[in-house]
C-alpha cells in the first residue's frame, strides 16, 4: 500500500488500525478492474471511514473519483451512512447498520458496470454504474477535522480477480 494524508497507520494485534491524524488513506499499489474484495473491520460507532474503489486519482481519493463504499453510522446525509456506496446506492433512513466497537465483514464485487456490497453476510447495494471503470483501492481514516475520527481497523483484506 501507498500511504497517502496523516493518519497514523500502524500493525496493532493482527490488525492494520488508525485512531488519530488528520486523515488518511492506505491505496493499493495494483489497480483492479473486475474483482472480488473482502475485508474485516473494526469501527467505532464515531468513526469515519470506508473502502474507495476503482480510485481514479490514487493522490485525490474520494467520492467523486471512485466508488465509496462508506462507515459512518453518524453520516449528518444518513442515506448514504453506513452500507451504502456514496452517491449511488442509498441504505434506508433511519440507518439500520450500526458499527458499535464491533468486528465486521464488507465483501464487495465489482464485474462490469455490477457493484454488490455483502455487509456482514446481507446485501446492501446492488447497482449498475459505469462512473469508474478500474483502479486500485483504499482503505480510509476519514478525520479530516470536520468528522468526528474514530479508530478503524482492518485485518484479512483480500481481492481476487475476476
Amino acid at each position: 500500500f501507498n500511504q497517502i494524508g496523516y493518519a497514523d497507520w500502524r500493525a496493532e494485534g493482527g490488525a492494520i488500525v488508525a485512531t488519530k491524524g488528520k486523515g488518511g488513506y492506505l491505496v493499493s499499489k495494483k489497480s483492479y478492474k473486475d474483482f472480488d474484495l473482502y475485508a474485516e473491520f473494526w469501527a467505532n460507532v464515531d468513526t469515519q471511514s470506508g473502502i474507495f474503489i476503482r480510485v481514479s486519482d490514487p493522490k485525490n481519493v474520494g467520492a467523486t473519483s471512485s466508488y465509496e463504499v462508506n462507515i459512518y453510522d453518524k453520516r449528518p446525509g444518513a442515506e448514504y451512512s453506513t452500507g451504502a456506496i456514496v452517491n449511488h446506492a442509498m441504505v434506508p433512513v433511519p440507518p439500520i447498520y450500526k458499527m458499535k466497537g464491533t468486528w465486521h465483514t464488507y465483501e464487495i464485487t465489482a464485474k462490469g458496470n455490477q457493484l454488490t456490497l455483502v455487509l456482514d453476510g446481507v446485501v446492501t447495494a446492488n447497482i449498475q454504474n459505469d462512473a469508474h471503470k478500474q483502479g486500485p483501492f483504499s482503505l480510509q481514516f476519514g478525520n479530516r477535522g470536520k468528522e468526528p475520527g474514530g479508530t478503524i481497523k482492518w485485518r484479512k483484506v483480500m481481492v481476487r480477480e475476476l
